[in-house]
C-alpha cells in the first residue's frame, strides 16, 4: 500500500472536513486542513462566531457566513469555508465527510458527534472530555452507522496509542503507559492561572485544567478504556525523574507487572518535555542481550522504556482524518467501556447549595479511578461536575459522588453519560439499570428558524449553550 501522503496527493476529490470549535485549537486544524494534500476544510463554527471569521480572514481563506444548511451548502460549492455559529449545521451537512469536534464545549461536544454519526459522518474528537464520557455509547452509534469515530492523533491519548502499537508489535508486553508532565497544582483556578495562560494564549480554564491535573487524568482514562488499563492508586502517582528512563527506578515493575491489568501512569518533570511513554517487559535471553546491544538507553531489562519525545496536536490531526475516510480505521476508541473514569475531587472547602462549575473551575480537580471501585457509590464524573448543586459540604480534598449533588437527569450530558455508561456495562457484562435507549435526530434539515430538537430517549431537549 502506498503511503498516506501518496495516497492523498493522488485523490480525485479531497476529503472534506468540517470543525467545531475556532479556538486555539480549531484555527490550527483548520492550517493543517490547508496545507495537507487531498484534505480541505469546507466548514467551521464557533458559538462566538467571530472567533470563526478571524480563523479564515488569519489564514486568508476565502469564507462566507451563513446561519442555514442551505447557505452553507451555497458556499461550499461557491469554493468558500462556510462559517456559522451553529456546530449542529456542520454536523448536518451533507457536503462534510469528517467531523473535527475541538469545542471545550462537553455537552456540545457530545450532541455534535453523535449528530454527525447519525448523518454518516466520521467522527474525530479534539474534545477529550466529551470523548471520555459519552465515548462508549458514540462508539457504539458508529459502528451501527458504519462509519468511524476516533479519538484524534496528535494529543498524548492518540500518540500513546500509536507507541503501545508499535511496542506490541516488537513482541513486548505492555505494563505501563505513560505521559510525561511538566507542572502540576491541584488547587489552582482562573484567576491564579491569568499569568500562564496569557503567556500561552489559552482560556483560563482550559490552562487551569491542564495545570491542575484533571486534564491529564482524562488524556489517562482515554488510554486506559482503549487499551483495557487500569489506575494502581486513584489520580496515579507521578514521580518526578529528571529523564524518563529514571521511571524504571521509580516504579515497582515487578509487583505491576504482576497485576492482573496493565496501569496508566505518567513522570513529572522529566525530559523530554512534551513526551509520551510506554514501558514494556521481554524476558527472552536473546532479545535482552540485543537490547543490551544498541547505543540507545531503554534499560537493562526485562522492563524497557520506549518514548516519543513530542506530540504536536494539529500538526499531526490529519493522518488519522485520512484514516478514518480512506481505510475505515479508528486510531482509539473506548473498546473496553469504561474501565476508568475521572472523578471530582474538592479543591477548596465547599459548602451546601453551592453550585460547581465543571472542569478547570474554582470548585473542583479530578482524578482517574478504576471503575470497578465506583460501583456501589459512584463518584461525579467530572466531566459532569458543572452547575450541578451540592446537597452536603465537602471538605478540600474530600471525592464528591453522585449523591452529593443535584442534577437535572434529562439533562443532555446526563443522558448522553446514561447511555454510554449502559453500553460499557454491556461491553463488561455488568447488569445495568440504564436503558440503551437510542438517540434519535431528525433526519431532514429542520427548516430555517426552526427550534434545535435532539430526541434522548424519548425526550426533547434543546440545544445545550456551549463554551470554546
Amino acid at each position: 500500500m502506498a503511503d498516506m501522503l501518496t495516497r492523498l496527493e493522488t485523490l480525485a476529490q479531497p476529503i472534506r472536513v468540517g470543525i467545531v470549535g475556532a479556538g486555539h485549537t480549531g484555527k490550527a486544524l483548520l492550517y493543517q486542513c490547508l496545507v495537507t494534500p487531498g484534505i480541505e476544510c469546507v466548514a467551521i463554527a464557533d458559538i462566538v462566531v467571530d472567533k470563526a471569521t478571524a480563523a479564515c480572514t488569519d489564514l486568508d481563506c476565502k469564507h462566507q457566513l451563513i446561519d442555514d444548511l442551505n447557505g452553507m451548502h451555497d458556499a461550499i460549492r461557491d469554493g468558500a469555508v462556510a462559517v456559522c455559529a451553529d456546530g449542529e449545521l456542520v454536523a448536518r451537512c451533507e457536503a462534510v465527510d469528517v467531523l473535527i469536534e475541538s469545542s471545550s464545549a462537553v455537552a456540545g461536544g457530545g450532541l455534535y458527534a453523535s449528530i454527525a454519526l447519525e448523518n454518516g459522518v466520521h467522527v474525530v474528537m479534539m474534545n477529550a472530555e466529551a470523548d471520555l464520557i459519552f465515548g462508549p455509547y458514540l462508539m457504539r452509534l458508529a459502528r451501527e452507522k458504519g462509519v468511524v469515530y476516533s479519538t484524534c492523533d496528535g494529543d498524548q491519548p492518540g500518540v500513546i496509542m500509536r507507541l503501545a502499537r508499535e511496542v506490541s508489535l516488537w513482541g513486548f508486553e505492555i505494563v505501563m503507559a505513560g505521559n510525561i508532565k511538566g507542572f502540576l497544582n491541584r488547587y489552582t483556578n482562573p484567576t491564579l492561572i491569568i499569568p500562564e495562560a496569557d503567556k500561552r494564549f489559552l482560556d483560563y480554564k482550559m490552562c487551569t485544567a491542564y495545570t491542575d491535573g484533571t486534564k491529564l487524568c482524562v488524556e489517562m482514562a482515554l488510554v486506559a478504556n482503549a487499551l483495557d488499563m487500569e489506575t494502581d492508586v486513584p489520580g496515579m502517582h507521578g514521580p518526578r525523574t529528571k529523564r524518563i528512563v529514571e521511571t524504571l527506578d521509580v516504579f515497582d515493575f515487578e509487583r505491576l507487572a504482576a497485576r492482573e491489568k496493565p496501569v496508566v501512569d505518567y513522570v513529572l518533570g522529566s525530559e523530554p518535555y512534551g513526551g509520551v511513554f510506554v514501558v514494556a517487559r521481554c524476558d527472552h535471553p536473546f532479545q535482552q542481550k540485543m537490547m543490551n546491544y544498541f547505543p540507545s538507553q531503554q534499560g537493562e531489562g526485562p522492563f524497557y522504556v520506549f518514548d516519543r519525545p513530542y506530540h504536536l496536536c494539529h500538526v499531526e490531526a490529519m493522518q488519522c482524518v485520512a484514516e478514518a475516510f480512506l481505510d475505515g480505521e479508528t486510531l482509539l476508541e473506548p473498546t473496553y467501556g469504561f474501565k476508568t473514569n475521572v472523578y471530582a475531587y474538592a479543591k477548596r472547602d465547599l459548602r451546601k447549595g453551592e453550585k460547581l462549575d465543571g472542569i478547570g473551575g474554582y470548585a473542583s480537580y479530578g482524578l482517574i479511578e478504576n471503575c470497578s471501585a465506583n460501583q456501589t457509590h459512584g463518584g461525579l464524573p467530572s466531566c459532569l461536575a458543572d452547575d450541578v448543586v451540592l446537597t452536603r459540604d465537602i471538605a478540600k480534598d474530600e471525592k464528591i459522588l453522585m449523591e452529593d449533588v443535584v442534577y437535572d437527569a434529562s439533562r443532555i450530558d446526563f443522558r448522553l453519560y446514561a447511555l454510554a455508561k449502559a453500553e460499557s456495562d454491556r461491553l463488561n457484562h455488568v447488569p445495568s439499570a440504564s436503558a440503551g435507549v437510542p438517540i434519535r435526530i431528525e433526519a431532514s434539515p429542520r427548516p430555517a428558524g426552526a427550534a434545535r430538537r435532539v430526541d434522548v430517549g424519548g425526550e426533547s431537549l434543546g440545544t445545550p449553550s456551549t463554551q470554546r
